[in-house]
């Protein structure tokens, strides 16, 4: 699909979807315990409907709500899939469910997902599993990356795994609680610290506590236990919040967002003082969880922002910085560069086409604003936050933007651009010719 979009000013409210994150360990989680679960405002696309459609593969039962989806839960005891797992472009689920799968003792589960998927990294998730009884192996001797096979039981140990990528600790916690022995899980070079304790937040709301010093460096779970049942709601996605935040912040907008909760342990919260320290003029309301935004104040740049906790942030915020004063440098980038895309590089082949001024030097991204968006025909790669970042952009290029690919942006944001319509945003869409 096509987007073409005009220079635009945002107005009216905006409700942001239910949270990838949450969504896919609600359902997860409730796979995995005994009783039935009911999960109310899920991320009912891309991402949730593939967590969704691996949990039916391990023999759950489900029902599906227009606001909630309803689950029966495996005691723990997940049946070996009728046929290979696609994930499709979920990168969270392929990793999270590949640990489900190690407690599968009656036979091999195949995972795999689309060609973004079959490249991304799972070699340090497979060697952990390894060392913690599991059986599991990638089928290209020459790659790092799915198809995975994987077979149970998880009997416990110790295991030692890198931080950078956070899904990689939530996978192995997610599952630890069915080892048949405990489980010490050490890491090193913790990164992405907000989505280990938001795995953590679910765990425990599920009925199981995991210790975990502050430094997240290493956890104690106890094998043998069981997850229980409940009702959940899943908060709007912090990290869908950021791209019409920063689309009103550097457009004559004043826009409301609604539904958000300020006290939810997602990471990507921290754009919004990102933004205010750049200038953007916010009014919070915590009581009824709304954010307004009112565009048109000149940002400013001259900040060194450290991505380390929040690498989904980096596509929205780096379109912000090419519209804001100065040089801003966003650091500790290697992690963002193993997502769907290699999102580093992306970010800064796709604003340069677009006339932006965007170093990228070692392990750091250096923008130097404001620059005007030139008029342009861009790709999404495929990539959702990619394409939501670069309609961001062409809402304030003087003669807007055509950006191809664009229908993933649905992956992590439904009706991502019907929203921006009905709030005020200049597009039309097209299919496009293959």
């Amino acid at each position: 699909m096509r987007v073409h979009v005009q220079k635009s000013a945002l107005s009216h409210t905006m409700q942001v979807p239910g949270s990838k994150s949450h969504t896919i360990r609600a359902v997860l989680l409730a796979t995995l315990a005994e009783g039935t679960s009911t999960i109310i405002n899920p991320l009912a696309s891309g991402d949730g409907i593939s967590a969704l459609n691996a949990a039916k593969s391990f023999g759950a039962e489900v029902q599906v709500y227009d606001d909630r989806w309803v689950i029966h839960g495996l005691q723990g005891k997940p049946k070996v899939p009728d046929t290979c797992i696609d994930t499709k472009n979920s990168g969270t689920t392929t990793c999270f469910f590949t640990s489900v799968a190690a407690l599968v003792e009656g036979g091999y589960t195949v995972i795999t997902g689309d060609e973004q998927i079959r490249r991304r990294p799972l070699k340090a998730l497979v060697d952990a599993l390894n060392e913690l009884g599991a059986t599991a192996f990638l089928t290209r001797s020459e790659s790092t990356a799915p198809p995975v096979v994987i077979k149970g039981p998880l009997r416990g140990g110790k295991t030692t795994i890198q931080g950078f990528n956070s899904q990689y600790v939530s996978s192995l916690l997610l599952a630890s609680p069915f080892s048949q022995t405990s489980v010490d899980l050490f890491v090193e070079n913790a990164l992405e610290k907000p989505y280990v304790q938001m795995t953590l937040d679910w765990m425990k709301k599920f009925g199981i506590d995991v210790l975990n010093p502050d430094d997240y460096s290493h956890f104690y779970i106890q094998g043998g236990q069981r997850y229980h049942s409940g009702t959940y709601t899943i908060a709007a996605d912090w990290s869908a919040v950021a791209f019409p935040l920063v689309a009103a912040s550097i457009t004559k907008s004043d826009l409301i967002l609604t539904g958000l909760d300020f006290d939810d342990s997602q990471g990507d919260k921290r754009v919004i003082q990102i933004l205010q320290d750049m200038g953007a003029h916010l009014v919070i309301d915590e009581k009824a969880g709304t954010l307004r935004v009112i565009g048109g104040t000149p940002l400013k740049g001259g900040m060194v922002i450290d991505m380390s906790d929040i690498p989904d942030a980096l596509p929205a915020l780096t379109v912000a910085a090419t519209q804001a004063q100065g040089r801003t440098v966003f650091t500790n980038l290697a992690h963002v560069r193993l997502k769907e895309t290699d999102r580093v590089l992306e970010m800064q082949q796709k604003l340069t086409h677009l006339g932006c001024d965007i170093q990228l030097q070692d392990d750091t991204l250096v923008v130097q604003g404001p620059t005007p968006i030139q008029s342009r025909e861009v790709s999404s790669s495929f990539d959702h936050r990619i394409a939501m970042a670069l309609f961001c952009a062409g809402l304030s290029a003087e003669k807007g933007l055509v950006i191809n690919d664009a229908e993933c942006a649905s992956v992590s944001f439904p009706n991502f651009f019907e929203s921006f319509q009905a709030c005020g945003a200049h597009l039309h869409t097209e299919e496009a010719l293959r």
